[in-house]
């Protein structure tokens, strides 16, 4: 299963590194690839982890949770 988040907040190499490695601190991620300039990651997921869970691993990173959509 794979998500696309929605990140506002982004600006360079570190910050993109920043939400990947907090996103991956999640036992249910596989990997994740984030794409600055698309202002978004993608996660592939072992096994269904909410919405909210994302949301909030992705602010507690520094950065604004926009949405996400399923892939």
């Amino acid at each position: 299963m794979k998500k696309k988040i929605m990140i506002e907040g982004m600006s360079c190499g570190h910050c993109s590194n920043h939400v990947k490695d907090a996103l991956m601190e999640l036992e249910e991620v596989k990997e994740v690839t984030v794409d600055l300039a698309g202002k978004n990651a993608v996660v592939e997921l072992s096994q269904e982890v909410t919405d909210e869970v994302l949301k909030e691993v992705i602010e507690e990173a520094g950065y604004d949770f926009q949405g996400v959509a399923g892939l």
